[in-house]
């Protein structure tokens, strides 16, 4: 699994413009060392430098964050395109950020956890108090506009009755919830853009909290 370096220094951030969007509409027409490296000094311009600024400006509030590479890890896959076709990066553990040529996406959550995590997070659904919580704040998220995702069994949990109150929050071996907006001229404007992504944030910021104390950090964030 690959992570990209921690953002370091600070600049100015002025939004993405439509060429940040074109840029991953061409990629998906042609994943290709070609296209890539005839282009890469566009995505350093208009992807990768606008989106260390916006992480720069939250991270006062949101903490560290790290950038994925974008080249893709292709030895077990069937897929062979070389690179990713999209832009993330994640801050304080269990906060995303996504740009592709559809527009952006922010997500939180948990997101795979480690065999002892997933422990964890079961035995805290399972109870009355910290179950309850969770399913309070995955009701208020998706009740304002959010969408609930993550890997989920087909089945039940061993030993889970099929009668359980949360047994689809149980059902989860990773929960996180994210919203998107479609590519589009106001996200030229880098203090409107930053205000989105902060507002979105912090509504997800309970998710991420009751993760970080009930099963521990996001060490496998990907």
């Amino acid at each position: 699994m690959s992570y990209g370096r921690r953002i370091v220094g600070r600049m100015s951030f002025s939004g993405f413009g439509d060429e940040a969007f074109e840029f991953y509409e061409g990629l998906a027409a042609d994943n290709s060392k070609t296209y890539w490296t005839a282009h890469k000094a566009t995505y350093e311009s208009v992807v990768r430098g606008p989106m260390t600024a916006l992480f720069a400006e939250l991270e006062p509030e949101f903490g560290p964050a790290k950038m994925f590479r974008p080249h893709r890890d292709v030895r077990f896959a069937k897929d062979k395109s070389p690179y990713k076709e999209h832009q993330g990066g994640h801050a304080g553990g269990g906060f995303y950020l996504q740009l592709d040529g559809d527009g952006l996406m922010v997500a939180g959550g948990m997101y795979a956890p480690a065999p002892e995590q997933l422990t964890r997070y079961r035995a805290a659904v399972d109870a009355d108090a910290t179950g309850k919580a969770l399913e309070g704040i995955v009701e208020r998220l998706r009740a304002e506009g959010c969408e609930i995702a993550g890997e989920r069994l087909k089945t039940r949990p061993r030993g889970v009755p099929a009668d359980h109150p949360r047994l689809e929050l149980l059902r989860h071996r990773a929960l996180h919830a994210h919203q998107g907006w479609p590519a589009d001229p106001w996200m030229r404007d880098g203090p409107r853009v930053t205000e989105r992504v902060r507002d979105a944030w912090r509504r997800l910021r309970p998710l991420v909290e009751w993760g970080a104390e009930h099963i521990g950090g996001n060490e496998q964030l990907r």
